[in-house]
C-alpha cells in the first residue's frame, strides 16, 4: 500500500488528507445527528404536559433549552408564549434557522471534498502524463521502465481521487437527507406548539382573543 501511495507522487498527500477529513466528518455527523439526540422521543409529550398543567418555569425552560436541538426550538416558543402569534412564530423560526445551520455543520465541507478530490486525481493524471512525455522527449520510447512511473502516477491518482469522491458524495447526500427529515419533524412539532399556545383562531395563550 505504501508503495502505491509513493508511486502516486505528492498529489496523493492532499487526497489522503481529504479522505481522513471526510471520514472524520461522516463519523461525527452520524453521531451528532442521531434522532434520539436531536428529537428525544418523550420530549414533546413532556412539554405538552407542562403546558396543560401550568408547570412551566424558568428552571424547566432552561433544562428544555439545553436538552436537545428540538428542545431549543420549543423553548424559544415557550419563552414568547404570552406574546402575539406572529411574534411567537418569528421567535421559533429564528431559532429554528440557527438549529438547522448547526445540524448542517461540516456537511458542506463533505460536499466540497466530493467535488475537489476528482480534480486532484485529474491533476495527478496530468502531471503523470507530463512526466511520460518528458521522458519520451529526452530518452525516446525505448525504455518502458522510464515511462512506467508517469503512467502509474496518472492511474493511481485518478483511482485515489475517485475512491475518496464517490463515498464522500454518497454520504453527503445521505446526511443532507437526514438533516432535511429532522428539520421537517421539528417544524411539525413547532407548528403544534403554536397551535397549542394560540389556537387556529389566533387566540392568546390564556384563551383571550
Amino acid at each position: 500500500m505504501f508503495e502505491i501511495i509513493r508511486a502516486g507522487g505528492w498529489i496523493m498527500a492532499p487526497i489522503l488528507a481529504c479522505s481522513v477529513l471526510a471520514l472524520a466528518i461522516v463519523l461525527e455527523r452520524y453521531w451528532t445527528l442521531r434522532r434520539n439526540r436531536v428529537i428525544p422521543p418523550k420530549l414533546p409529550e413532556q412539554v405538552w404536559a407542562w403546558i396543560e398543567s401550568g408547570q412551566l418555569d424558568e428552571a424547566r425552560l432552561a433544562a428544555l433549552r439545553e436538552s436537545s436541538p428540538l428542545g431549543r426550538v420549543l423553548a424559544a416558543g415557550l419563552e414568547n408564549r404570552a406574546r402575539p402569534r406572529d411574534v411567537l412564530k418569528e421567535a421559533i423560526e429564528d431559532t429554528g434557522r440557527h438549529v438547522a445551520h448547526e445540524l448542517e455543520r461540516f456537511i458542506g465541507a463533505l460536499g466540497t471534498i466530493a467535488a475537489v478530490t476528482p480534480l486532484l486525481g485529474l491533476l495527478g493524471t496530468v502531471l503523470g502524463m507530463i512526466q511520460v512525455f518528458t521522458v519520451i522527449t529526452t530518452a525516446g520510447v525505448g525504455d518502458p521502465g522510464q515511462l512506467a512511473g508517469g503512467i502509474s502516477q496518472a492511474l493511481i491518482t485518478t483511482a485515489a481521487g475517485l475512491s475518496v469522491a464517490i463515498p464522500s458524495l454518497v454520504f453527503h447526500r445521505m446526511l443532507t437527507a437526514r438533516v432535511d427529515a429532522l428539520v421537517l419533524d421539528m417544524e411539525a412539532y413547532s407548528r403544534r406548539l403554536v397551535e397549542t399556545l394560540h389556537g387556529r383562531g389566533g387566540r392568546g395563550a390564556g384563551g383571550r382573543p
